[in-house]
């Protein structure tokens, strides 16, 4: 008969090693954060999240302890959440196809409704189950109730190939934000409650418009005077002409690379957005690869961040965050 043997006391230290190292690590990450968490503390960081993050749990799981522990130190996150590929799936089963014009959705009357039941009824209420199973507190709200996201109906001029005549498109219910009434926001920000927001707009006779997450989150951070709008998207970020990430852009430079045609397809609006929300009053823009684990975290909390950081005059450029 034979016996299990004993692990050795050399492994036995070994691993005990292993675990002191690493609760090491963990104490040095969290005395480099505090200067951040003081630094940042009764500020407002509007932080939009992308449908595509929605079909993987595990980064759904990680925002949420994520935003959550940006309340506990103090600082006060606003979410606003996309749900493409969730509206696209809920549309190909009721049998609409999708159209796009533009990289944006062609939305007739029956598409808003489900766009509007996907974005408020399913995934806004996701998102808010996630916090609160984090041991958070989050309330969910449309753009559309009290007015928050006041909207208009949005339109494009396009091109007509091989001239130089331009048409308008008819892009249905999309719309673009007028007005952000940020005194809601502000009543939930003051409490220990996250809002939650689902960009629908309300049009001046009640109608609802479909507007991209990218554009409401820059809307309002913007209107809060943000000191950080933080787009979690699907890429690492701004890349230069060798493909390569760019850490940090001035408005001015921003601006160049949209010019001169560095800037390519979907990048392109969301750099947009960024400069918008600049202008209009936030000190920072960001654009995160949102498929990294705890990126929200990485960027706010540890000196060099991730992914790239627009800033604003008055945010400066002594280092990534301050």
């Amino acid at each position: 008969m034979t016996t299990a043997k004993k692990p050795k006391k050399k492994n036995r230290n070994k691993a005990r090693d292993k675990s002191r190292a690493e609760w090491l690590e963990t104490a040095r990450t969290l005395a480099e954060a505090l200067p951040y968490m003081r630094a940042f503390a009764g500020q407002t960081f509007v932080i939009k999240i992308g449908g595509h993050a929605m079909g993987n749990p595990s980064l759904i799981h990680d925002f949420a302890r994520d935003v959550m522990l940006i309340k506990q130190v103090g600082i006060n996150p606003v979410v606003v959440h996309g749900g493409g590929p969730q509206i696209g799936k809920m549309l190909k089963s009721q049998g609409i196809e999708s159209k796009f014009q533009s990289g944006l959705r062609i939305t007739d009357k029956a598409t808003v409704k489900i766009v509007e039941r996907v974005l408020a009824d399913v995934i806004n209420k996701d998102i808010v189950g996630a916090i609160e199973a984090a041991g958070g507190h989050a309330k969910g709200i449309s753009g559309k109730k009290g007015g928050l996201v006041e909207a208009r109906k949005l339109r494009r001029k396009v091109r007509v190939p091989g001239s130089n005549i331009e048409r308008v498109l008819d892009l249905g219910f999309v719309g673009e934000p007028t007005k952000i009434n940020a005194k809601i926001l502000d009543q939930i920000t003051t409490t220990d409650m996250i809002p939650v927001i689902a960009p629908i707009g309300i049009g001046s006779n009640g109608e609802p418009y479909n507007i991209n997450a990218d554009t409401v989150a820059g809307a309002i951070a913007a209107t809060m005077d943000a000191t950080k709008l933080i787009l979690m998207t699907d890429v690492e970020g701004v890349l230069d002409a060798r493909r390569k990430l760019i850490a940090q852009l001035s408005p001015t430079a921003a601006r160049t690379l949209l010019r001169d045609g560095s800037i390519t397809g979907g990048m392109i609006p969301k750099l947009e957005t960024c400069l918008k929300a600049i202008k209009g009053g936030a000190a920072a823009a960001h654009i995160l690869d949102g498929r990294l684990p705890h990126v929200l975290l990485l960027e706010i909390f540890t000196e060099l961040g991730v992914g790239t950081m627009v800033f604003s005059k008055r945010h400066g450029r002594l280092n990534r965050r301050q």
